[in-house]
């Protein structure tokens, strides 16, 4: 029940980071969407530091289902509990919406109509979600005690160098949806979006397995 928790909250929190700063830089920007931007990827990056010092010792920090996905294929947690981190983790993706919506005054859940569709934005969901695993299985593997401050970094570069502005993650996709603000996505591109970074996340853990193997 405390991983559970562990990862309800912190995705909630990590959702509540990315929307609420997204419509706080929208509102700020005037129109500057270079500056919403920056103070999104920024409070994204930063506030997924923050968390994941938090509750690495509880239940992994998380907070996504890929990397829960790919601690199952690496025999690293069992299939039951990788269950209840993915309802934790997409139920904790919208109750972070909804606290976001709350502190702004817009309506509790909205759909979104922001495209986000094409090969490009596809792609670069690939390469997001590839990259953010290999850090991950990096540091793991190497440098445990930095792994917050490399997944907190990589995320918020990788804002600025991906088409799509990363996603990286399905719980955070789905969510997303739900939020017709600077940081939404239609329904209508969340499966690609998804099936994209599934695609991205084994890619990067078998390689990796590559890597180590004896």
């Amino acid at each position: 029940m405390r991983r559970f928790v562990a990862e309800l909250i912190g995705t909630a929190f990590l959702l509540c980071a990315i929307v609420g700063s997204g419509i706080m830089g929208e509102t700020l920007a005037n129109g500057n969407v270079a500056l919403a931007l920056l103070a999104n990827s920024l409070a994204t990056g930063l506030a997924l530091m923050g968390l994941i010092l938090i509750f690495t010792p509880i239940s992994g920090a998380h907070f996504n289902p890929l990397v829960t996905l790919s601690a199952v294929l690496e025999k690293k947690l069992a299939p039951n509990m990788a269950v209840s981190y993915l309802f934790a983790q997409v139920g904790g993706a919208f109750l972070g919406v909804w606290a976001a919506h709350l502190m702004f005054g817009h309506p509790v859940w909205v759909v979104s109509h922001h495209a986000r569709a094409g090969v490009g934005q596809y792609f670069s969901e690939w390469l997001a979600t590839f990259g953010l695993l290999a850090v991950i299985h990096g540091c793991k593997r190497y440098s445990p005690p930095v792994i917050a401050f490399a997944v907190g970094g990589y995320i918020t570069s990788a804002y600025w160098f991906t088409a799509s502005t990363s996603f990286a993650n399905p719980a955070v996709t789905l969510a997303r949806a739900v939020t017709d603000t600077f940081t939404g996505i239609r329904p209508s591109d969340v499966l690609p979006f998804v099936a994209a970074q599934i695609m991205g996340a084994l890619s990067a853990t078998f390689l990796f397995r590559w890597f180590w193997k004896e």
